[in-house]
């Protein structure tokens, strides 16, 4: 087996690190972190880099869809800053990779080139008070009235709803008792009368700030009804299909990249910082910290990567994508506290950015299917094929 990375995929990495440098500076972020803003200016020229491409068909407008390349890109992005790396994904991943599977032709023709512009993004409205990983309960209904569907109900932590384009709603279109058989995918404007977005405070992953948000008798067109009248009721299919594997692997490598940034920190602090007449990174105990860092961060990698190249073949890794999601997060959290424990107090303040490395992998096990979930996926899923 040869493990080498594409040339292709090498000089992308090359490029984004570029990128980081020159568009991305540590001082950007850590204003962006504190004003919990998105910088579009940011998002726009990474279209001008072509990344938003990678999930996108050539018949409009993009490279082909590359699943590898598109973790390298969220990965390099999220060293440096969520903020910018979480719009990344509602643009090429949410709103990219679920219209060209499941839009009509009329709906691909209109939006997936404006997510190679740039100008498209879409914010998922799938939990709610009430459903979490369990969302064949959810209760946001959608009601046919002609060429009208008018939405009833409410979700939570939606996650850039505020920046969004559209939200891409999970709606019942049935009896509740029928549970997967009866939902539906609506593209709803956040700016629609009767859509209410209120902004939740939370810990870290600043930028696409989550919140809560309520539909009161919203109306939009029949056109919004993902996939057309085939996608009334089809939802479930739409929700579980490949889209959902690539989302576990979507979250792997933001924390693969927080942990990268986190480790790269702790390697460089243990190296300066002098006690007692010598580094600390002489001092054995801070060696081995140091090693089973980037032995983890390299395992994490492998299997992210791994994974990745299946959903990219089309070949059946639910597993591996349960696998690689649950890996990587846990150690992107390990590797962010060990961080922080080597620049001991320089850790705990936010003139250092080890902080909100904190902060941003404490999310990682939670999001896009909590670490519970994936066990509970990788034992069902390994179990079938025993």
């Amino acid at each position: 087996m040869n493990f080498d990375e594409d040339e292709i995929v090498t000089s992308l990495r090359d490029s984004l690190e570029k990128f980081v440098e020159r568009e991305m500076p540590r001082s950007a972020a850590q204003d962006w972190d504190a004003r919990n803003h998105f910088p579009r200016e940011v998002h726009k020229k990474l279209a001008d880099l072509g990344v938003l491409g990678l999930t996108i068909p050539e018949d409009y407008g993009g490279y082909g869809r590359d699943i590898v390349a598109t973790m390298v890109v969220i990965e390099e992005l999220s060293r440096r800053s969520l903020a910018v790396s979480v719009p990344y994904i509602m643009a090429a991943c949410y709103a990219g990779m679920n219209i060209e599977e499941c839009g009509t032709e009329a709906q691909k023709r209109e939006l997936l080139p404006k997510i190679v512009s740039g100008d498209l993004l879409f914010a998922y409205g799938l939990t709610e008070p009430d459903a979490g990983a369990d969302l064949a309960s959810v209760k946001t209904r959608a009601e046919r009235d002609g060429d009208v569907l008018r939405i009833e109900g409410s979700k939570r932590f939606c996650s850039g709803a505020g920046i969004a384009d559209y939200i891409y709603t999970l709606v019942r279109t049935g009896p509740a008792e029928e549970r997967h058989r009866n939902l539906s995918f609506v593209l709803v404007p956040p700016t629609a009368p009767g859509v209410t977005i209120t902004k939740i405070e939370s810990m870290g992953m600043k930028g696409a700030a989550t919140t809560d948000v309520s539909f009161d008798n919203v109306e939009v067109p029949i056109g919004n009804l993902v996939g057309g009248e085939a996608g009334w009721n089809g939802g479930w299919k739409m929700l579980v299909g490949p889209g959902l594997d690539v989302e576990k692997l979507e979250v792997a490598a933001i924390g693969i990249g927080i942990a990268r940034a986190a480790l790269d920190d702790a390697w460089a602090y243990a190296l300066e910082r002098r006690q007692f007449g010598r580094t600390i990174g002489e001092f054995q105990s801070i060696q081995h910290k140091l090693a089973d860092m980037q032995t983890q961060v390299h395992a994490a990698r492998l299997v992210l990567y791994q994974a990745a190249w299946l959903a990219n073949e089309r070949r059946p890794c639910s597993a591996e994508t349960s696998m690689a999601k649950l890996f990587a997060t846990e150690v992107a959290k390990t590797v962010a506290l060990e961080c922080q424990t080597i620049l001991g107090a320089y850790g705990y303040v936010k003139d250092f950015d080890a902080e909100r490395y904190v902060r941003d992998a404490l999310l990682m096990p939670i999001i896009g299917g909590s670490s519970a979930v994936q066990r509970n996926n990788i034992f069902k899923l390994v179990g079938a094929r025993r």
